[in-house]
């Protein structure tokens, strides 16, 4: 499919990217840049982005066992992939600047928005799918399974959007600015796929 493969491509590029982005901040080569306190934008997006990426490896690791549809499973094993990696780029940033990995604030603090989510049913950012929701892609199978996962992921990617847009707005550090703007421009790439992917099952995103 020649649109995932672009996405594919897009992310492998970003992510040879980012290998080099983490030496950089490793040895202080981003344009004299300080190291980030816990309390920082640069922090705080670096932890709750690999919160967030995390469901969506495991969203798509369900359904790609639970498909045969070659287009659906190409897209999650691409997904997983791209946020697995850059997952831990933003934990190994932690490390580096040896910060802690959790927080006794809310998510998305550093935003100003830490009561944004509620966190009821294991939704602790939005656009994170529920417990409920989870349990309820682990029973479907086939065509089911698809709607549903390509429902959840939309979802997922417009919070992930939002949350990347903050750090380009308030982070500090350029390559994890950069590594935002990444996120941006493939996750929507990737929004604009599901929605036809979804077309074409007779459905549509959530409201």
């Amino acid at each position: 499919m020649r649109q995932t493969g672009w996405i594919a491509g897009t992310a492998a590029a970003a992510l040879v990217a980012a290998g080099a982005i983490t030496y950089a901040v490793a040895d202080g080569g981003d344009s004299g840049t300080r190291t980030p306190t816990a309390d920082s934008a640069d922090a705080g997006f670096a932890r709750d982005m690999s919160v967030h990426h995390q469901q969506a490896v495991e969203m798509s690791y369900i359904v790609r066992d639970r498909t045969k549809d070659d287009e659906v499973r190409r897209l999650a094993y691409d997904i997983a992939q791209t946020q697995a990696n850059q997952r831990g780029m933003l934990l190994g940033w932690l490390d580096l600047w040896e910060l802690p990995k959790v927080s006794a604030d809310p998510p998305m603090t550093w935003m100003g928005m830490g009561g944004m989510a509620s966190g009821k049913d294991g939704a602790l950012m939005p656009g994170m799918a529920t417990d409920t929701q989870l349990k309820k892609l682990n029973t479907l199978s086939g065509k089911p399974a698809e709607v549903l996962y390509l429902q959840l992921m939309t979802a997922h990617h417009q919070g992930g959007i939002h949350m990347a847009e903050g750090c380009v707005e308030k982070c500090t550090v350029g390559v994890e600015r950069r590594l935002a703007q990444g996120m941006v421009d493939s996750q929507q790439s990737e929004i604009d796929l599901m929605a036809d992917l979804l077309k074409k099952r007779g459905a549509k995103a959530l409201d």
